[in-house]
């Protein structure tokens, strides 16, 4: 069987596994990446940092590995873009990171089409997505090389080739949902009528080959960090979901071949493309999660993410806490809404703040897991979890309470670099079905829900009401 090299290019780091299908994973190497954040929402990467760490962790995941490697796999951060020259390789600009806020201004200009917009790529209009931070950079750093997404300029590293995939290419803001192919009318739109746009490839396509790990072998399983994790975590049947806890919260569930249009305001995605044919899924995202985890850290109310369960109150008592400490995402789409702490009393301690936490990041998982099983038209009924905040047994029993839905926790921490490696395998063996490539797992833990429906439908309510209340005269 083959063995697969297979890289996460991420905000704040970059994985590398060597995953053999019969052994499991047989090395890891790890290297953490530091953004530059700006006045003014500005969030930026050294483009020479990204290429080095795949290049660092995917040398040393090999040389660990002990074993020649049969393909290389990619999966990478999204929306982060930067400018380059095709000829040299050549950053001219830094990659601005999908948290990158400075193109405010672009979707402002174009506030009137947003409904045709979304329509068309079943996106929100916002500068999260690509090419609005490909038109600012065009305006005000550089009119000068091509302007892509990160996994471009990395892949074009590795084998010289000029490629995105169908899964990052949907997350721009220019691809047109249904065909999954550039949208000439969106490119002029938003100023990029002229750019020279990268091929798309499907994630089971063999994309080129690099002889960056040693001896040549091909570059396969080309997918983005999050439709990569609903791979891995087996959601490949339509109303399947799966949760990703990390600096934010990430739900994502399949919706096979029906680029369903969300009816609240989440985002539908390809999820991967493969046998010729597209996968789409819809998502919604909670901004602050972990980050909510460290402000509790920073105030001294625990010392770390570990000592969550152990300080966590069982009840409240009465404490609500709606964690927007950087806005709120969908259905209220409040980006400068703020945190709030209600319901506290003298009594209150930290144990009951903690738990509060806790149970707003869980409030607002739940809200998008009604709001997109509104979207696809039926329930769902499990959620699939992975990230390293699943480590908290408070937090994911809060979810299954409020939620009212069993959690299964995935069993291991590489979700998004095995996902990768799967729709490798399948490029390397075209007969290979995508359930055979990902494999059996079994949860570590089941949370089963412990709240009658009565006291959680009496929470979310109560829960709602202050969301609605802080977002306050922000919105």
């Amino acid at each position: 069987m083959s063995a697969i090299l297979a890289i996460d290019q991420g905000t704040s780091g970059t994985k590398a596994i060597v995953v053999d299908a019969e052994e499991g994973i047989v090395s890891i190497a790890e290297e953490t990446i530091r953004p530059a954040y700006l006045p003014g929402g500005g969030v930026e990467q050294d483009p020479h940092e990204l290429l080095g760490s795949v290049l660092g962790t995917g040398r040393r995941a090999v040389r660990e590995a002990g074993r020649p490697i049969d393909c290389v796999a990619l999966a990478n951060q999204g929306e982060t873009v930067l400018a380059w020259d095709p000829a040299t390789g050549a950053p001219l600009s830094p990659a601005l990171v999908w948290q990158d806020r400075r193109a405010e201004s672009v979707c402002a200009e174009l506030a009137d089409r947003a409904g045709d917009i979304a329509r068309r790529t079943g996106l929100v209009l916002d500068p999260y997505f690509s090419a609005p931070k490909m038109a600012w950079l065009r305006r005000h750093l550089t009119r000068d090389g091509v302007v892509t997404t990160t996994d471009t300029w990395l892949v074009h590293h590795l084998t010289g080739e000029f490629v995105t995939d169908a899964a990052t290419a949907s997350r721009s803001l220019v691809l047109d949902l249904d065909s999954a192919t550039w949208d000439d009318e969106l490119l002029g739109l938003f100023g990029l009528g002229g750019e020279r746009l990268p091929r798309i490839v499907a994630s089971d396509e063999i994309a080129g080959t690099t002889r960056a790990f040693g001896p040549p072998v091909p570059v396969a399983g080309l997918v983005g960090d999050q439709q990569a994790a609903l791979v891995a975590e087996g959601c490949l049947e339509p109303g399947s979901a799966k949760c990703t806890y990390g600096t934010g919260a990430f739900l994502l569930a399949n919706t096979g071949r029906t680029p369903v249009r969300s009816g609240a305001g989440l985002t539908t995605s390809v999820a991967w493309q493969r046998h010729g044919h597209t996968t789409y899924c819809v998502d919604g995202q909670v901004y602050t999660v972990a980050s909510a985890v460290r402000w509790l850290e920073d105030l001294g109310l625990v010392r770390s993410a570990t000592e969550l369960d152990t300080l966590a109150a069982a009840d409240t008592e009465g404490v609500l806490c709606v964690p927007a400490f950087a806005g709120l995402a969908a259905p209220w789409w409040a980006p400068d809404a703020t945190a709030s702490f209600t319901g506290m009393t003298l009594a209150t301690r930290r144990e009951h703040l903690v738990a509060a936490v806790l149970q707003g990041i869980a409030a607002q998982v739940a809200e998008l897991w009604t709001l997109v099983a509104g979207d696809i038209g039926k329930p769902l009924t499990r959620l699939r979890a992975d990230g390293g905040l699943t480590n908290s047994a408070a937090l994911m029993q809060a979810q299954a309470d409020i939620a009212q839905i069993p959690v299964d926790v995935y069993p291991h921490g590489h979700a998004t670099p095995l996902g990768a490696a799967a729709l490798a395998r399948c490029a390397l063996d075209p007969a290979l079905s995508l359930e055979e490539a990902v494999g059996d797992w079994q949860p570590t833990t089941v949370y089963e829900p412990r709240w009658p429906r009565e006291r959680a439908e009496e929470f979310r309510t109560a829960w709602a009401a202050a969301a609605e209340a802080a977002k306050g005269d922000h919105t």
